[in-house]
């Protein structure tokens, strides 16, 4: 590619998830130098992760070359590599390899990764979702744990097999219960011959009194009823105090609880998706920047999602602490959801434009569209929010086919809306599940 033309001004853009492709596409016709860095080679759809990781769909479905997505936008020039420092007063952003990329304005989505609370030892137990990487392994151990139930002589130790706890009650959490749910009553019965697939366990903890916090209640009380009838244990008001390889412990803490005395929950395939924290760049960010960092590590940004003393640097999705500004309103959080970031990508470059046309930049405001999450089949809640500020919520077969037809429309690339649609049919009508491979050993504890 020909370096920039002369005085062209230089755009870094750190992370190609929802927040930094929708910022590199907005300036697609803008006269910049865009360089877009991201430590995969892939654009991913997270909101449909989980069924990578339950075997549902193929990871190409959900993901998308980088370099592909921007092969017709001439001003981005795509990199392979990880950001590992960001030096504020020299704007140079230094990879992994040593090699540093001048910026005259940059853009930080890094996203975020998964928090364990203080005890990162349980990751290796209780594996997060976040990348395909995650999904893979996730997929591996729930399918070797129904083949090491299969030749498990013992009694109790087969039952540890076939007992899978989620850690979580948010939108991962209750879709990945509600699948593998399904996994065990409809896709593997008929498939083994020492072991009944439909009587594995599948528990839902969570430490809050309900489920989908961010719905109304009627609506979390409705992911219930639908979680249970698929055969999912809820316990609510549950807090994990230890993992291991042996299985979980938990303490209840309910009204309707007298004691607090921990149980332990023999389980040999647990998932986390109970916390997120903000990527490990943004407490260098902060640190080079003099910028505040919250708890979960994300950097609080001006009105125009720029970092304070420093408006050439933007943050924005899961890694800034934004406020939503609404004229006679007070500013309310910005929620870690994709299209908060998709409109935080946006709303950055609409006011990098700005500062370069020395136009005034405007303040971020989230528009909200509501909330969704499938259950399983036939089975979902919908929280929409209508232009008039009313809620629409309905939940059943209804959502289900909302969510459905919703994941489907925002998909990016006319092949994976064909790909997923295509095999969602196809896994409707025959309950099967095709892309269970996994290539490595049944040992991970």
């Amino acid at each position: 590619m020909a370096p920039p033309a002369q005085g062209e001004p230089r755009i870094v853009i750190i992370g190609c998830g929802f927040g930094g492709l929708e910022a590199a596409r907005a300036l697609k016709r803008a006269p910049v130098a865009i360089t877009l860095v991201d430590r995969t080679n892939h654009h991913l759809f997270q909101p449909l992760l989980y069924q990578v990781a339950t075997a549902g769909l193929s990871a190409p479905a959900i993901a998308a070359p980088v370099r592909h997505l921007f092969r017709g936008q001439p001003n981005v020039t795509t990199l392979l590599g990880e950001v590992t420092n960001i030096d504020a007063a020299r704007r140079e952003v230094v990879l992994a390899d040593g090699s540093a990329l001048p910026y005259d304005h940059l853009i930080v989505a890094t996203g975020a990764t998964h928090s364990y609370f203080g005890r990162d030892e349980w990751a290796h137990h209780a594996p997060g979702l976040k990348t395909l990487a995650d999904a893979f392994e996730i997929r591996r151990r729930i399918l070797l744990a129904f083949e090491a139930a299969e030749k498990e002589p013992d009694a109790a130790a087969r039952a540890a097999w076939l007992t899978f706890v989620v850690i979580g009650g948010g939108p991962t959490g209750v879709e990945m219960a509600g699948t593998m749910a399904e996994i065990a009553r409809h896709t593997l019965p008929g498939e083994f011959r020492r072991i009944d697939p439909a009587s594995a366990r599948i528990l839902l903890l969570e430490g809050a009194p309900r489920l989908l916090q961010a719905m109304p209640p009627q609506l979390s009380r409705r992911a219930r009823e639908q979680l249970e009838k698929l055969g999912v244990e809820v316990r609510l008001d549950t807090r994990v105090v230890a993992i291991d390889a042996a299985g979980v412990q938990v303490q209840s803490s309910g009204p309707q609880d007298a004691s607090t005395e921990s149980q332990q929950i023999p389980a040999r395939c647990v998932i986390w998706a109970a916390g997120v924290a903000a990527s490990p760049l943004g407490r260098q960010l902060a640190q080079a920047t003099g910028a505040a960092c919250d708890r979960a590590g994300r950097i609080t940004v001006e009105p125009d999602l720029s970092v304070p003393g420093h408006p050439e640097i933007s943050v924005i999705g899961d890694l800034a602490d934004a406020r939503s500004h609404v004229s006679g309103r007070p500013p309310r959080p910005v929620p870690g959801v994709s299209p908060a970031a998709k409109q935080m990508g946006r709303a950055a470059a609409d006011n990098l434009l700005r500062r370069l046309a020395s136009r005034p930049t405007r303040a971020f405001r989230y528009r909200d569209y509501g909330n969704l999450a499938t259950i399983g089949r036939n089975a979902g809640v919908v929280d929409l929010t209508l232009p008039t500020g009313r809620h629409l919520k309905f939940s059943g077969y209804p959502a289900w086919l909302f969510w459905l037809f919703a994941h489907i429309y925002f998909l990016i690339g006319f092949r994976n809306r064909i790909v997923v649609l295509i095999d969602w049919a196809s896994a409707y009508w025959s309950r099967r599940r095709y892309a269970r491979v996994v290539a490595a050993g049944p040992d991970f504890d």
